[in-house]
This record gives structure tokens, sequence and C-alpha cells, in this order.
């Protein structure tokens, strides 16, 4: 959530941050309305309370008639101190609710606009001429299919659409991936972890995704528990509550979980293959920082996502995410996307966001200064998404036979082998 103090002193940027992310901007002064009810409800009560003190003290020194009319007026002062308590409380849960509805402050220097407004950084490698090789580049499905390494068909059948195994050397191929990316986050100083998939409420909330994201969030009902999208869930509540020395930040993460999406909204959007499914493996970098430290540790995050694709040797090019298209949590947020031959574009590979003190003020995670005790930052950093690096990987590597050279970089991890072979040839 946002700092209260920021929308009291300058109201118009909070307001300017909802028009550029294409939200409510009415959210902002029905926020400063109650808000102002909680203050002027906790005066009242405050004042009350006060009086009910120096009654008591009054009711004990006094006699008589007099001190009838003190314990009368006590009594409809307990009444009246009630009713403050209930206003105050009532229009506390009412800015809360409200200021959970808020998405995070966009950070100046993010494009504003729509999916297609984003800005171009820069285009690492060059896209394969397949023309000039002399044949058709073939897809991930049928490339995976003649591998022996991608499987739909069948997980249709048993899990319905948007599923897939990866079988032989697919699987293989998962976990070499899974592997490098842990290997080059833990000696860049991440702490490798393997995350709950399952969480509770108040971690999916605090890290924004029970607002506008919430319509792909699996939920079991009966246990109150969501599958996370992302082990940034996971990794964003491991330090809930607490207060962190600042000379222990940064603290960064790097963490291996099943993620499950629903992807509302996509009907008929990718249907063909596994860029786009119910259920995937990636790694995620996660960062706590000083709020000072966040700009320069995004831009971290992201040379070591450009280092992992260049190790794969796939064409990208990095896009700086326009305002419409932030989640809630993101003040700013950079993707590299992967080449894909076969579509003729770019598509999303990884993502790092700066969350700046949005999460931590949700999470209650607080870092211990010598000025006293303040909000810190938070950042993720996708490093591999599995599929859509397959994907990736199949395409841009292939041959014409419908073998695939392993990238250099990734053979030690697959015992050294150097081609995917048609399991037919």
């Amino acid at each position: 959530m946002i700092d209260l103090r920021q929308l009291r002193e300058d109201p118009d940027r909070v307001r300017a941050s909802q028009r550029a992310r294409g939200e409510d901007v009415e959210l902002v002064d029905a926020l400063l309305s109650a808000d102002e009810r909680r203050r002027s409800a906790g005066s009242r009560f405050d004042e009350l309370r006060n009086e009910q003190k120096q009654l008591g003290k009054q009711i004990g020194k006094a006699k008589g008639e007099e001190k009838s009319a003190l314990l009368e007026r006590a009594g409809t002062l307990s009444a009246e101190v009630k009713a403050a308590d209930a206003a105050q409380r009532e229009a506390a849960e009412e800015q809360q609710r409200l200021l959970l509805g808020l998405s995070n402050l966009l950070d100046p220097a993010a494009p504003v606009g729509g999916e297609e407004d984003f800005v171009t950084i820069e285009e690492i490698g060059q896209p394969r001429d397949f023309a000039a090789e002399g044949f058709e580049p073939r897809d991930h499905v049928d490339l995976g299919r003649m591998l022996g390494a991608i499987d739909t068909e069948r997980a249709a059948k048993v899990s319905g659409s948007r599923f897939y195994y990866l079988t032989g050397p697919g699987a293989l191929l998962e976990l070499a991936l899974v592997n490098m990316a842990i290997a080059q986050a833990t000696e860049a100083g991440f702490t490798a972890m393997i995350t709950p998939a399952l969480v509770k409420p108040p971690a999916m909330e605090g890290t924004g995704f029970l607002g506008q994201a919430a319509e792909n969030v699996f939920r079991l009902a009966e246990d109150d528990f969501y599958l996370v999208g992302t082990s940034e869930v996971a990794i964003a509540g491991y330090h809930m509550g607490e207060i962190i020395d600042e000379d222990k930040l940064p603290l960064r993460y790097a963490g291996f979980s099943p993620c499950f999406r629903r992807e509302a909204g996509t009907y008929g959007k990718d249907t063909r293959g596994i860029i786009r499914v119910h259920q995937f493996d990636k790694v995620e970098m996660f960062s706590y920082t000083t709020p000072e430290e966040a700009e320069a540790e995004h831009l971290r995050l992201l040379d070591w996502e450009k280092e992992f694709l260049n190790k794969l040797e796939i064409p990208y090019r990095v896009i700086d995410v326009a305002s419409g298209d932030l989640g809630a949590s993101a003040a700013r947020k950079f993707d590299i996307e992967g080449w894909i031959p076969t579509q003729g574009k770019y598509r999303e590979l990884t993502s790092t966001s700066n969350c700046t003190e949005f999460q931590a003020r949700r999470l209650d995670i607080r870092m211990r200064t010598d000025q006293g005790n303040r909000p810190l930052a938070t950042l993720n950093g996708t490093l591999c998404a599995v599929p859509r690096t397959i994907v990736a990987i199949l395409e841009n590597h292939q041959r014409e036979d419908g073998s695939v050279v392993v990238p250099e970089a990734l053979r030690p991890y697959l015992g050294g082998r150097e081609i995917l072979e048609p399991i037919n040839k």
C-alpha cells in the first residue's frame, strides 16, 4: 500500500498515477474522506475517554446529589465512548479496504499508456534467417513431438487444455535450466529456496495479487489456501511482520516453485503448445533492500536476467512496460521478450518489477535504522520461466532435420549433451 502521508500531502500525484494506470481516480477522494472520518472519530474518542477519566476522579470525591449527577453523566458518557469507538473502527476498516484497492505509485520514468505503448530499451542478438538457410522452421510443438520432449495431447486427456507433459529430453531440459539458473543466482549471492506453492490469504493479498490479478488466481475455498502464480508471493511473505536490520540488506533469494495461473481472459490465445499454460515451474529472484537503493537493484536484476538469456544464445529485446500494463504492486517493470521464429515476433520470457515500499507496507516488513524503523523496498525478477524458455531454445536452435543444438552454457547441466536428436532418426 502507499504511504498515507503521501496521499494527504500530494493527492494529485496519486490521482495522476491512477489515471495513467487506467484505474479508478475517484478511489483517491473516497480514501481521503475515509481518512478524515477516521482521524475525526479518533479525536472524538480521545476527548470522550479523557472526560471519562476526569469524571472518574470527580466521582470518587463527590457526595450526595453531586455524585448522583456525575454518575448519571458517567452512564451517558460510557455510551458515547462506545459509539465513538465503533465509529473510529468503522472508519478505519473503510480506510483500510480502500487503501488495499489503491495501486502503487508509478515511477515517473515509466511510459504512460496501454499494452502496446511500451518503450523498447534495446535489442540483443540477431534472429536467424531460416529462409537463407534453406528451410522452414518448425514450431516447438512439432519439434517437441519429434524429440519425444513435449506431450500436450495426453496432458489434455488427463488434465484438460493448457497442460503438458515434459518427457525424456524435455524433462531433462527443464532440470538443466533450473540448475543453471540456481547456479547463476547463488554465484551472484542469492540464497536458494524451495518455496510453498500454497499460501494463506494474507500473503496473497499482501503482495497485491487479490486485486486486479485475482481472476487469474486458483483458490482452494474449502481450506482457504491460494495456489501461487509465482514464488514471489511466498518469498515476500517469508519476512512478513518482521523488522530487519538495515546493515543486513540487501537480502536476496532465488526461489524455485511450481506456479499456477487460471489464464482468465485469454480464451483462444496461445492454445497450441506450452506458451500459455495453467501450471509451470519457475526460478524467481527476489530482493529486500532500502528504498534508496531500489532503483539500482532493479537494474541489477535486469542485468542478471540478460546474463541468463545471453548464455542461452536467444535473441531478445528489453522493454519498459507502459503504465496500463503494470501489476498493482509494480512502480516500474522491465520485460525481456525472446524471439520466437515461427511467430515472427518477440514474446515475454522474463520480467522484473520494482515494488518500492508497496508490498512491505502491506506485509508489515520494516528495516531497523539509526533513525527508527521504516518500510523497506521489495523487488522481483524472473530468472527462468521454464516452458517459454524451452520454446525459445527449441525454435531458435533447431536444425533442418528436427534436431536441436544445445546452447554451450547449458551443456554441463545436460551431461555434456550437445544435440537433442529426433527419436525416430
